[in-house]
């Protein structure tokens, strides 16, 4: 790795990048919709996929026909969802063999995700003390992705900048809201596929490289996606 440059960060997307957890919240979604006498739909679950939280409750409330609040909508999704992950953890595969390897590199990390800090440490507590250098929640941005607020508030309380940081995303939003921060991004779509075209938009400049898997997926490979992108 001498000849080539080192992110200075790595800045980690967590459902459905480093846990399974779209199911659960999928879950959630259609059990407060029909517990409401509304009707919900894999599209509608598709379409909240990486969102601001209370971006998604006023969704569901509009869309679901649930006669609450958004926030309240949030609070119920995060105690359903909060309960399904204390009984079972379902971690993506490869993300904390990567998530290791870049720690014991001395690389800073933060956790970057648009699920609430009550849900959040939920998955921190259950990885190594240290994991993450800095962490940006939900209910800590004024605007969630795909904006890019959320990535640049990581790369500020980090200290760096964005260019200099790669970002690893599972869904459109969160991928768009990455790149519109300045970061180079490495895609592992799950439940919804990121579009070709995001990385062919030439106000991004080939900063996104997208991969099937995080498995087997060594440092070195992450510097020299993260170098590729950068040239």
């Amino acid at each position: 790795m001498a000849d080539q440059s080192l992110p200075r960060a790595v800045l980690w997307d967590m459902d459905g990048t480093l846990v399974d957890t779209e199911p659960y919240w999928i879950d959630a979604e259609y059990d407060i919709v029909e517990a409401h006498g509304g009707t919900w739909s894999h599209e509608h679950a598709k379409a909240l996929v990486g969102s601001d939280l209370l971006d998604s409750g006023e969704y569901i409330r509009r869309h679901g026909g649930v006669d609450r609040s958004p926030a309240e909508i949030v609070e119920m999704l995060l105690d359903r969802v909060v309960e399904r992950v204390r009984a079972e953890i379902p971690w993506r595969p490869g993300a904390r063999e990567l998530l290791g390897a870049v720690r014991s590199a001395d690389i800073d990390t933060a956790l970057v995700t648009m699920s609430w800090k009550r849900f959040s440490d939920e998955v921190v507590a259950c990885l190594p003390a240290g994991s993450f250098t800095v962490s940006v929640t939900g209910d800590e941005v004024t605007r969630g992705k795909p904006h890019a607020e959320p990535y640049l508030l990581a790369a500020e309380r980090l200290g760096v900048r964005p260019e200099d940081c790669v970002a690893i995303e599972d869904s459109p939003t969160g991928t768009r809201s990455a790149l519109a921060a300045g970061c180079r991004v490495l895609g592992v779509p799950h439940v919804v596929d990121i579009p070709a075209e995001l990385g062919e938009n030439p106000e991004f400049a080939g900063r996104l490289t997208v991969l099937p898997t995080l498995t087997g997926l060594q440092l070195d490979d992450l510097v020299r996606i993260f170098d590729r992108m950068g040239q």
